[in-house]
């Protein structure tokens, strides 16, 4: 407690005493190299309903709260020497390395590069965009179930306002004990819309992973960070070789509305064939700054500014359909006779506002209404149904 008490306390000191027009603060200039410094500090409250299977391991009477520090990210970046770019990244609240890299960038065009290091992977729109903008509390089922983040590997990138294409080979993440496996990746986007506020996106992506230990395990959480409780989950499906997932994009933007979707197809390879599996899943999303702001757009995500009124702040509702499904007959042995990976489904309906307030401070509320299925030894199919609302409180700089 007293540890997470230092960290807001800094976290407070930083952000009220950073310049409003600047995302960072200035640090030192060190061998050619402009060093600044940012942060990101959550801290989240769950409250949920639960319908059979109890969400966080403390219900009463069939409800139950939970707060908790959610990220608490301190990161140094620096521009130079010359073309190169650097950066350092650790979660203190989770003990995990962030983005640590080098990125080279190309005839001094930012979209141009080759980047070193561990990074985020070139695969999917929420994933890549920035997370202190998130547009609900809790990422998307598949985004969370089926994504591969950030590893250490080797990158190049190409384009311009209109494209882009990234490609990249990775391994294992930096932080001890994480995740493993050798893999490839490649993003490309197409913007055929860009310009006076409205834009049209679209994108693909296919990622490929050997798989740790020939073993693989998807699960999410009831659309709710603090749960512990996954009412949608393979198990640990042993005598597994690589997972292949590929994405499909599309965003529109009009001023200050956002509509977003992705879907995602998992195909797992077995050891033997008769272990091949598939999974897949989607949602999509609408946004509304309802105090006029429009959404940007670089690099083939979306971008947001500050509030037009720091004083009165930003403000945004937003709506989301989310779904995936974990099931898969194509090999058997798992019952009932016939089937093979019985993970379940997970439908969730999200209802979302936010308000940023002047250039630090974000402020959002969540409910989350989740439907699930799943079938479970000597007890067949359970329907489980809760619901939550979640709010969490955000400094950054």
């Amino acid at each position: 407690m007293l540890h997470t008490r230092k960290i807001i306390a800094v976290a407070l000191a930083a952000a009220l005493f950073a310049p409003a027009a600047k995302a960072e603060i200035a640090f030192d200039v060190i061998g050619g190299s402009e060093i600044s410094f940012e942060g990101l500090v959550q801290a989240d409250g769950n409250w949920f309903s639960n319908d059979i299977v109890d969400q966080n391991g403390q219900a009463l009477n069939g409800k139950d709260t939970e707060f908790e520090l959610r990220r608490a990210e301190l990161v140094f970046k620096g521009k130079g020497p010359g073309a190169i770019n650097w950066v350092v990244g650790h979660d203190v609240k989770a003990k995990k390395w962030l983005d640590v890299n080098a990125k080279y960038t190309i005839g001094g065009n930012s979209n141009n590069y080759i980047q070193i290091g561990q990074y985020k992977q070139p695969h999917s729109l929420e994933e890549l965009s920035s997370t202190k903008n998130n547009d609900f509390i809790a990422k998307a089922s598949i985004t969370n179930g089926m994504t591969v983040a950030r590893r250490l590997g080797v990158a190049a990138g190409t384009g311009d306002q209109n494209w882009s294409v990234m490609g990249s080979w990775f391994t294992r993440e930096l932080t001890r004990n994480g995740n493993h496996g050798v893999g490839y990746g490649v993003r490309g986007t197409f913007a055929p819309i860009n310009a006076g506020g409205n834009v049209l996106h679209l994108g693909l992506s296919y990622i490929s992973r050997d798989t740790d230990g020939d073993a693989l395990r998807m699960r999410v959480r009831p659309m709710a960070d603090l749960a512990t409780a996954y009412l949608v989950d393979t198990g640990n499906v042993t005598n597994v070789d690589s997972a292949a997932t590929t994405g499909l994009e599309a965003m529109y933007i009009s001023g200050p509305f956002k509509l977003q979707g992705e879907y995602m197809q998992t195909k797992v390879s077995g050891v033997t064939s008769a272990r091949d599996f598939d999974t897949d899943g989607g949602y999509v999303s609408a946004l509304w700054n309802v105090t006029g702001e429009k959404f940007g757009y670089k690099g083939g995500t979306p971008s947001l500014g500050l509030p037009d009124s720091p004083a009165a702040g930003m403000f945004q509702i937003g709506l989301r359909y989310d779904t995936i499904n974990l099931n898969d007959g194509s090999f058997a042995g798992t019952p009932p006779k016939g089937t093979g990976v019985l993970g379940g489904e997970q439908d969730t309906w999200t209802l979302g506002a936010n308000w940023y307030w002047r250039s630090n401070f974000k402020f959002a509320l969540n409910y989350n209404k989740v439907t699930s299925s799943k079938f479970r030894t000597n007890v067949g199919n359970v329907n489980d149904d809760p619901s939550s609302i979640t709010a969490r409180a955000q400094i950054y700089w």
